[in-house]
């Protein structure tokens, strides 16, 4: 079972969990990496990390109707897809995840039926 825990761990994706009060409680070590210029952000509130209007309105939409919130950005010229959705515990919202992964430029997209 401890493998099944820890999956995330060492990801080559950055992987950050939130409880329902915005608080993140686990950060795996790509995302400690990415946000390193900040220190520790274990126990900040993730409303304390988006100033924005738009990201606070999507934060509280996301806790209060566990959904997903997808896009992607171009940082310091590196493409990221970013994954943002609730998670649940027992079938009620427990929080929020966001997985942030590096992507190329172009790639391929396939149609399946």
């Amino acid at each position: 079972m401890e493998n099944a825990i820890r999956w995330a761990d060492e990801m080559n994706c950055a992987v950050t969990v939130c409880n329902t009060d915005g608080v993140i409680f686990y950060m795996n070590e790509k995302a400690k990496k990415t946000f390193a210029k900040y220190g520790d952000l274990i126990g900040s509130n993730l409303k304390d990390c988006h100033k924005t209007e738009r990201a606070l309105k999507t934060i509280d939409e996301l806790l209060l109707t566990g959904g997903t919130n997808v896009y992607t950005i171009d940082k310091q010229g590196i493409k990221k897809m970013i994954y943002q959705t609730a998670w649940f515990k027992d079938g009620v919202i427990a929080g929020l995840v966001e997985i942030s992964m590096e992507i190329p430029t172009e790639m391929p997209h396939y149609v399946r039926g």
